[in-house]
């Protein structure tokens, strides 16, 4: 055991758990209605305890016992045989443990804000819970875990721009699909009600991300030093990117516009942080604040659906590039540190076992669940808010 190590996971953890509570949860409530910013609260910290329990009854063995090429095994659920003795590297394994838990707590906590302001909070909880063991622990496994896309196509996720963001982005696509749109949705203008609160919420995400993409060296060290420095770059690059083309096309830089491309930076980086260097991420904040800020006209305007707070556009689209771009990007000659037997192929064909996958499970469960449990509140619950009709507070 590396005792810098150690301290560096458990300060990551706790990084990490920020980004959902309350970073996510203040992100996602500013940019709702008043009346509906209990609802996203409730919602994070239920998906966070679901989560974690989950999490150590089943998901961690699911996606790190054994070397199965497809799932792990169940010797360590419950975490039987993981204590302080037992190790992960050069940390122990409960710190492991807990990091992942972080990881596996604010994956499915992305994907409301595609449904904010109309979904049951039955659905939620259910769907969070299902999907987090039969799509995101099996596609852990397949990356992080020693399965078959780590060893046959050596694909390169470093802190997961597909186990994260592809899935979870995909899956919001999906949900807000079949859920339909917001009441008087295009035609009706739907502002945030805080851009203040959101822009405290998306401050917390930046800091936290140090924690997510640097934490994911699993050790205090010069590459986690270069993860965390590349974050930060990708970022404030992307915002420049976003508030620039925003002047361009509508003549304005807005607040919101800048912490939704700070966003897209941080997601686009992800995946390739352990191999990027800066110049690297100087292209990646670069391409993604204009693809991802695209992308948001293309989803609610061409696809006609209503992702509100556009969770594919940001983190699918933004997942999915930086994936695709880490071999260019990681190479040497761009100043990366070497992508080591990965390569473009290999990062297409990872992207799209991933994206099919997550397809193909989560457009059954979400009928299922909406023929078990319905979907949608209903026409005067949502008119009311959901933070009176599905948990009878008020905020103010």
């Amino acid at each position: 055991m590396n005792a810098a190590d150690t301290a560096w996971i458990l300060t990551a953890s706790a990084l990490v758990l920020m980004m959902t509570l309350p970073g996510l949860a203040l992100f996602y409530g500013g940019l709702v209605r008043v009346k509906n910013v209990i609802s996203i609260f409730m919602q994070c910290f239920s998906i966070a305890a679901l989560a974690s329990v989950l999490w150590v009854l089943l998901g961690y063995s699911l996606a790190f016992d054994g070397g199965g090429a497809v799932i792990g095994g169940l010797g360590k659920a419950l975490l039987l045989g993981v204590g302080p003795d037992s190790l992960t590297g050069s940390i122990p394994e409960p710190a492991f443990v807990l990091f992942q838990m972080t990881f596996a707590i604010i994956t499915p906590a992305l994907i409301i804000g595609a449904f904010v302001e109309r979904i049951k909070f039955s659905f939620v909880v259910a769907f969070s819970a299902l999907w987090g063991l039969l799509v995101y622990a099996p596609v852990v496994h397949w990356i992080w875990g020693g399965g078959f896309l780590a060893s046959q196509f050596s694909t390169i996720d470093f802190a997961g721009g597909l186990v994260v963001h592809e899935t979870a982005g995909l899956s919001a696509l999906v949900i807000a699909f079949f859920l339909g749109a917001r009441r008087g949705f295009p035609k009706k203008l739907i502002p945030p009600h805080s851009p203040v609160l959101t822009a405290v919420g998306a401050g917390l995400l930046w800091v936290g991300w140090f924690g997510f993409n640097g934490g994911s060296q699993l050790a205090a060290d010069g590459g986690a030093a270069n993860a965390a420095l590349v974050t930060h770059i990708s970022a404030a690059t992307a915002i420049i990117a976003w508030v620039a083309l925003d002047v361009i096309r509508f003549g304005k830089a807005t607040l919101i516009g800048a912490v939704t491309g700070m966003v897209a930076g941080l997601a686009t980086v992800t995946p390739a942080a352990g191999v990027v260097g800066v110049p690297g991420a100087l292209v990646l904040g670069l391409l993604s604040g204009v693809i991802c800020n695209l992308a948001c006209g293309w989803v609610k305007g061409l696809m006609k659906i209503d992702d509100s707070l556009d969770v594919f556009a940001v983190h699918g689209i933004g997942g999915m590039l930086g994936a695709l771009l880490a071999p260019l990007v990681g190479a040497s000659v761009f100043g990366g540190q070497g992508i080591g037997d990965a390569s473009f192929i290999g990062q297409l064909i990872s992207v799209l076992v991933v994206g099919g996958y997550t397809l193909i499970i989560t457009v059954p469960l979400v009928l299922g669940l909406r023929a078990l449990l319905g979907l949608r509140v209903d026409d005067e619950e949502e008119d009311q808010g959901l933070d009176l009709a599905s948990h009878g507070e008020s905020n103010g």
